[in-house]
């Protein structure tokens, strides 16, 4: 399970005020109006309020919010009991302010506040976060009446602000007291949804996120869960166990996914992970170095703030020396999106076998042939079943090679190359599917015998970019790379 969408709601920043959502300010941010004198050709500030007064009763609230607009710093009902404090005063009346339950606008919805604050707390009770958001679901009948309220007074629909926008601010701000959290509007820990036609709170606990490197340190282990195909998963086949997988359900028993998010997962107290890493290498291929960057995704955690260096030695430990973690670090949602998206260069070791032996100046010739150079691949045979048939051009940066001391059919060779460039077949040529190629540059058949990842780097900039992070661990000597 991943994050789930942001309820309903406006998104808007808050109206001011000294607090993130105490306040108002006008909704395009602009500064507030002095209060002075209004223009000629609008009404009266007196007669708009008593024209509102006299559709009915109507609660401070809805009387102050048509001028949300107006005097930086005060909440609507503070408006709308001056305005009727102002009115009283200038006609000489008997101050008369009703019951706000009777208000014909909100239905006495703000009255309730306290309530709906009591049952958005108790539902994430058990939860710990840091930010919050707020949204309103208000029915049709209650927006309707809030645009009539403005149109019978002879005021522009949209004057000050909507009762829903006001009910997110005012809700928001009591639950931020209770919990002692700040509101965010671009990705909140939970995200509150008042739904007033179904009179309850519910809450929306978003994914914590796990930011790290691995190392896969054994051969022939996947990146993520594969499912066996045989049996689609189901361990099952023709009413007994499926032979292709023994009944796991798995065409290989573990992966680097399946040694990592469950402890997280375990740690957090969530109710589901998911795995994101930045590219994958071949099942037959480890991961050594500085390792390959990767986040874990844990659904509605119960628990956010966690040891990221003794998580590190519980997975490690969970791994059992097939996966090793390092730089752990607690991050933003965002940082799914840069694993997933940035450039990032790759270092290899490959174990190459020649067909016959090879001359050690002419393998060092081979090797600077092809560094620098532009590499067109073909889809290669063993991915063309997965992967487009198409030509894509990848630069190998830089190739070296060394020619076993006691063996001439036998070398070790290091590529360093841009993302997406298939090693392998630039040590294969793959029947000329790719060129230019080792194999070709010697005229010699080759084949990687074993394949090592050493480092994924980004190509322009490190993947550690310190805005993502939720923590201030320093895991510079981890990694390998610094925050530019």
């Amino acid at each position: 399970m991943t994050d789930s969408d942001a309820p309903a709601h406006d998104g808007d920043p808050p109206d001011g005020g000294g607090s993130p959502i105490g306040g108002d300010l006008p909704d395009d941010g602009d500064p507030p109006t002095d209060g002075g004198d209004l223009p000629d050709d609008q009404p009266d500030l007196l007669d708009s309020a008593r024209r509102l007064l006299a559709s009915g009763p109507v609660c401070d609230h809805c009387l102050g919010r048509p001028f949300a607009d107006r005097s930086f710093g005060l909440g609507n009902d503070e408006r709308g009991r001056g305005l009727r404090t102002a009115v009283a005063l200038a006609d000489d009346e008997d101050f008369d302010s009703p019951d706000p339950a009777a208000c014909w606008v909100c239905e006495g919805v703000f009255q309730r506040l306290s309530s709906f604050t009591d049952e958005a707390v108790d539902t994430v009770a058990d939860h710990e976060f840091e930010t919050y958001q707020v949204g309103t679901r208000v029915p049709g009948l209650l927006a309707e009446n809030d645009r009539l309220l403005r149109e019978d007074a002879g005021l522009d629909p949209e004057a000050g602000e909507p009762l829903r926008k006001e009910l997110n601010r005012e809700l928001g701000k009591r639950i931020g007291a209770r919990t002692d959290t700040e509101v965010d509007f671009d990705r909140p820990d939970v995200q509150f949804l008042l739904d007033l036609e179904a009179d309850e709170v519910e809450a929306t606990v978003n994914s914590a996120f796990v930011y790290g490197r691995y190392r896969k340190l054994e051969r022939d282990i996947p990146q993520t869960e594969w499912p066996c195909s045989d049996c689609d998963g189901t361990g099952r086949d023709a009413g007994g166990p499926c032979p292709a997988c023994d009944g796991t359900g798995y065409r290989y028993p573990e992966s680097v996914e399946q040694l990592t998010a469950p402890v997280v997962e375990d740690v957090m107290d969530g109710v589901d992970s998911a795995f994101h890493g930045a590219g994958r290498e071949d099942v037959d291929a480890r991961m050594l170095g500085t390792g390959r960057p990767f986040v874990v995704e844990v659904a509605e955690p119960r628990r956010r703030t966690v040891d990221t260096e003794r998580l590190e030695a519980d997975i490690d430990a969970f791994a059992e020396g097939r996966v090793a973690v390092d730089g752990l670090r607690l991050c933003r949602y965002e940082m799914v999106e840069r694993v997933k998206e940035l450039d990032a260069s790759k270092r290899y070791r490959a174990e190459v076998v020649f067909a016959e032996p090879v001359d050690s100046d002419a393998l060092d010739d081979a090797a600077a042939a092809l560094s620098g150079t532009t590499v067109e691949q073909y889809t290669p045979t063993r991915v063309d079943h997965r992967r487009a048939s198409k030509t894509r051009e990848r630069t190998a940066y830089e190739v070296t090679a060394s020619l076993a001391e006691d063996d001439p059919t036998r070398a070790t060779v290091e590529i360093h190359g841009e993302g997406g460039l298939y090693v392998k077949e630039l040590v294969s040529s793959d029947d000329g599917r790719t060129e230019p190629s080792l194999a070709g540059e010697l005229g010699v058949g080759a084949e990687v015998a074993a394949l090592d990842v050493l480092a994924v780097t980004g190509e322009e900039e490190p993947f550690e970019r310190e805005a993502l992070f939720r923590d201030d661990r320093d895991v510079t000597r981890a990694t390998g790379e610094v925050d530019g």
